[in-house]
């Protein structure tokens, strides 16, 4: 199909956008990769007179590594985090579960704040923004906030950010941990049927830190806290990683689809979790 009649606006800087979301209120959207977006449109399932094209403001792009600290302009692509030697230093989780998005030619126009912002809960860098604790920084016309991904995801596409607001960045401090993204999927470009995130550090034969979160399996990400409990201060032998599986399925919530029934996706979701869980600690 062929979207609805619209203006299109293409500004070049946050104020300018934030601006224009402001003054045309809920009849206007802020495209960024478009992916999600477009297809919304062309299917007539969004009402919208203005679109504001996020794609000629500078600020938003780039990747800035300080030490352990990293920042990321939500207009960079999936394919820049994928290129990007110095975010593959600090935090190749990043790397790893980019290059399982879909494929080159999404890659090369999806935006990291696009995937975070939207709440689709198929999509792969908000469970992983959660496992690595991250925080978005959100502009409108009332200045700057910032939240934390762990708070941001509030149901399927509904989230934190006010109808005004645009996430300009990512931020997040980088610590060294073992790191592993696992993902099933039917086939490439498809949605997970379960995918994980998980980061491991230990301290001799003793983990010292856990983070785990899980992708596509409730309608928001889960970052399954409990399960991170249970192996840290553990030897991350089996009687823990099989502890920490038991709790993070005791922690999503799937739905019955065409990419099979709760307990099979339950099924997957275990085996994803432990994969990645071992393939961390073999990293750590």
């Amino acid at each position: 199909m062929i979207p609805g009649s619209f203006d299109y606006h293409r500004p070049k800087s946050v104020a300018e956008a934030t601006g224009l979301v402001a003054r045309y209120g809920d009849t206007a959207r802020v495209i960024a990769g478009g992916h999600s977006l477009i297809p919304m449109m062309k299917l007539r399932m969004t009402d919208l007179d203005h679109l504001v094209d996020l794609q000629d403001i500078g600020e938003l792009r780039g990747i800035s590594v300080n030490g352990q600290s990293v920042e990321i302009g939500a207009m960079t692509t999936q394919h820049e985090l994928i290129a990007s030697e110095v975010l593959t230093e600090v935090a190749p989780i990043i790397t790893e579960a980019a290059l399982q998005i879909a494929d080159p030619q999404v890659r090369y126009m999806g935006t990291i704040g696009g995937n975070v912002a939207n709440g689709d809960p198929g999509n792969d860098m908000p469970g992983l923004m959660q496992c690595l604790d991250a925080t978005y920084t959100l502009s409108g016309p009332d200045g700057t906030r910032d939240v934390k991904a762990r708070d941001f995801y509030e149901a399927a596409y509904f989230t934190a950010r006010e109808e005004e607001e645009i996430l300009t960045k990512i931020y997040f401090q980088a610590n060294g941990a073992g790191y592993a993204y696992e993902k099933q999927k039917r086939k490439i470009g498809d949605y997970a049927t379960a995918a994980s995130a998980v980061l491991i550090a230990k301290e001799g034969d003793v983990c010292s830190f856990a983070s785990i979160a899980m992708t596509n399996l409730a309608d928001t990400p889960i970052y399954a806290d409990a399960a991170s409990s249970e192996l840290v201060g553990s030897g991350l032998d089996q009687a823990a990683i099989d502890a920490a599986v038991a709790a993070a399925i005791d922690a999503i919530d799937p739905a019955e689809d065409n990419r099979g029934p709760i307990e099979f996706k339950k099924h997957v979701a275990g085996v994803i979790l432990r994969r990645a869980i071992e393939r961390a600690i073999s990293r750590a």
